[in-house]
């Protein structure tokens, strides 16, 4: 720092410290020309600027300050008053992560900052903040009200499920959508139940593209209609069924062979409706990371079907066997085919591998199942996701999994065999890095993503209907 120059930050906090601001930028935008890399001069000069109103000097000005010195504490409060101040919401929401890693959000500030998005007629953005700062203090029992006047002016969304009305592929969105909307879940069984639920939603979900998603598209319109198919689906006749016209978007869980399955059915569906394709997500919270060392305790996930191929992995464990008979592989999991089971149990002994493959029955834990485990293998011939690998990997556990279509498209290319002589050097051979498993699924597959896209999707239709109430 020259001594002009710095005379003139001098000169300028004097006139600051007496009130005088406007002269005081004179000396400061001085001294900040000269000292281009000077974080406190020009974070003094961003906060003259906001006490002058100039709200989009000051955040230029703060903005260049904040990269210079991230990790600033008064840049980013100076810079968050300013956002707020300018009615830059959007900008303010994207520090909120980077005040939490250095500990200085806090509830006040997010209150605010919900009243901000509500005197601009934003409950997304609203509601947001609040559920956030709940999280920070749980005791605020003054927001609850607030969160439910809220709720009550938002769209209605009504969940149907299929598949016997089971929700435990919604579970987290459910979680998620009511705390933010009103949440019906349909629970008769009858057509007339169901369109008087469709005729209180404002938004209609259906789960499984099946039979249920078939006859409500076929009704007269009455909401905004979203059907999230997983993958079985393709493969039958219902999508063909579906009037793809009343349906806004369809929600597809998996990979690109999927896609190229259901559009064989239905030649014309991305010209009927939109299609988003939103990953599963996995709750990492729930399936902790363990590094552990190399070991020979292979799990495998999920029922017992045609589809899982068990024949394969039994032909690949034989193989490993030969090589190392201390791999023993262990089954999460029920049969689902009287025929394969007692195919699978024959040919377990006949492959003399009666000590080292193991069937644990259907777990609810998994977690904690897959404690003591090293790989998670699969050999099914076809998966949207295959939650079950991804599960594996969160623990930290090494994947091998079989071929299918589309499979690289969810697992690194480096993980995937075609032949049992491939799943064992796979096993065997290859490097042991369970923090690499697990930082591919935090990467890739945060439950927090798949909401997020969801929510977004929920935020795109209230602001159409907000639209056209406008338009009306």
């Amino acid at each position: 720092m020259n001594t002009e120059s710095g005379s003139a930050y001098l000169q300028g906090m004097a006139l600051v410290e007496a009130g005088r601001h406007a002269e005081a930028l004179v000396p400061l935008m001085q001294h900040v020309s000269a000292n281009p890399h000077d974080v406190q001069a020009i974070n003094d000069t961003g906060a003259v600027l906001y006490c002058l109103g100039r709200f989009e000097e000051a955040a230029s000005c703060l903005e260049r300050a904040l990269a210079l010195q991230p990790s600033s504490a008064e840049v980013i409060w100076n810079l968050v008053e300013v956002y707020l101040a300018a009615g830059k919401l959007e900008k303010l929401v994207e520090l909120l992560p980077r005040m939490g890693a250095l500990k200085l959000l806090t509830a006040d500030l997010l209150n605010r900052v919900a009243n901000a998005f509500i005197d601009r007629g934003d409950l997304a953005g609203a509601i947001e903040m609040l559920l956030h700062s709940l999280q920070i203090a749980p005791n605020q029992e003054v927001l609850h009200p607030m969160i439910e006047v809220i709720r009550s002016q938002r769209p209605k969304i009504a969940f149907f499920c299929g598949m016997g009305n089971d929700t435990k592929f919604l579970k987290d969105i459910l979680a998620f959508t009511s705390q933010r909307y009103l949440v019906k879940v349909f629970e008769s069984d009858t057509v007339d139940e169901m369109y008087k639920l469709m005729q209180w939603s404002d938004i209609s979900w259906f789960e499984w593209c099946t039979d249920m998603a078939v006859k409500a598209s076929r009704m007269e319109k009455v909401c905004k209609m979203v059907v999230r198919l997983h993958r079985f689906e393709a493969y039958e006749e219902w999508p063909g069924q579906v009037n793809w016209n009343t349906v806004e978007k369809l929600v597809l869980v998996g990979n690109s062979a999927v896609k190229s399955a259901l559009t064989k059915k239905v030649p014309d569906i991305e010209r009927r409706t939109t299609i988003l394709t939103v990953p599963n997500g996995i709750d990492l919270s729930r399936y902790a990371f363990a590094d552990r060392p190399r070991g020979k305790n292979i799990a495998c996930i999920g029922y017992l079907n045609m589809r899982k191929n068990p024949m394969l992995l039994l032909q690949c464990m034989q193989k490993l066997h030969y090589i190392d008979p201390g791999y023993h592989l262990f089954y999460a999991g029920t049969f689902q085919d009287a025929m394969l089971e007692q195919y699978v149990v024959d040919m377990v002994g006949a492959l003399g591998l009666q000590d080292v493959v193991h069937f644990d029955g259907w777990q609810e834990d998994i977690a904690s199942w897959l404690t003591d485990k090293h790989y998670i293998a699969s050999a099914s011939i076809g998966e949207s996701q295959g939650l079950g690998v991804l599960e594996g990997m969160a623990r930290g556990l090494r994947p091998v999994v079989h071929r299918f279509p589309g499979v690289e498209e969810i697992i690194p290319a480096e993980y995937v065999f075609n032949i049992s002589e491939d799943f064992c050097r796979h096993i065997t051979e290859q490097p042991y890095e369970p923090a690499k498993y697990r930082k591919y699924v935090e990467e890739r597959y945060p439950l927090s993503r798949q909401l997020e896209m969801i929510g977004r999707t929920f935020v795109d239709f209230e602001r159409e209907l907000v639209d056209s109430q406008v338009m009306v």
